[in-house]
């Protein structure tokens, strides 16, 4: 059984696309009674309770507690998961030297099965592996490129919510019904999304197909381009990664 050191938003979305009962602990929040009240399970009490009794046990709490959930855990751990930001393998393995370590990134759309999971090269990555492809695509990287595969990732659900968005927006200011503006952005941009995937990522080959030489598509990507959508983009993922 998986034991989540932290119950938040992260743990939550992993437990609900795996859909097993499991062990979990909180910092007083009362989040992991919540989710085994839903998934089936046991909210503990202690995390060395957790790290005894766990087959893996999964990093879900915040980067700085490392040590301190470590020397709670280490000394019964087998094989821990880390989905902690900026944490890197040494210092993992520093925490817990007698398991075995996976670093993962997953994003929250695995509560549908349909995330991205980055691992970190690791021993234990392909074993890792086999688990999260239950949540959708996996992708294993040298350690270096983690940060900015996360970057690339793990913010992009926040971002496609907020393009949808805007464009629910647009369509409201348009006369559309708040309802109904949204039903077809997020159905258009699913579809979209499905159709990018079937043309084997060929995302200009897409847009062609849809723009006519000065037509409606062709106005409004030029707006989009006029209104720095690129830039604004390589923005974001310089801020980001910065320190």
């Amino acid at each position: 059984m998986l034991g989540f050191v932290g119950s938040g938003n992260m743990a939550r979305a992993l437990a609900r696309g795996w859909g097993d009962p499991v062990l979990a602990t909180d910092s007083g929040s009362g989040r992991a009674k919540r989710m085994v009240a839903e998934l089936g399970g046991e909210a503990l009490r202690s995390n060395a309770d957790l790290a005894q009794r766990a087959d893996s046990i999964v990093l879900c709490h915040k980067p700085y507690q490392l040590e301190e959930v470590a020397a709670e855990t280490a000394p019964h751990a087998h094989h821990v998961i880390s989905v902690l930001g900026g944490i890197g393998l040494d210092r993992l393995r520093a925490a817990y030297p007698q398991a075995t370590v996976v670093r993962a990134m997953p994003n929250t759309p695995v509560e549908v099965r349909q995330g991205v999971t980055v691992l970190a090269e690791s021993e234990g990555a392909e074993e890792a592996r086999v688990l999260f492809d239950r949540l959708g695509h996996v992708f294993v990287v040298p350690e270096r490129l983690l940060d900015a595969a996360t970057a690339t990732t793990g913010v992009a659900p926040a971002y496609v919510a907020l393009l949808i968005e805007a464009h629910v927006d647009a369509a409201i200011k348009h006369g559309i019904p708040a309802s109904l503006a949204t039903d077809l952005a997020v159905e258009t941009f699913a579809g979209s999304t499905a159709l990018v995937r079937a043309r084997g990522g060929d995302t200009l080959g897409v847009r062609r197909e849809v723009t006519s030489p000065g037509g409606s598509t062709a106005r409004g990507l030029a707006a989009l381009e006029a209104g720095g959508v690129r830039s604004a983009l390589l923005d974001a993922m310089r801020a980001v990664l910065q320190a």
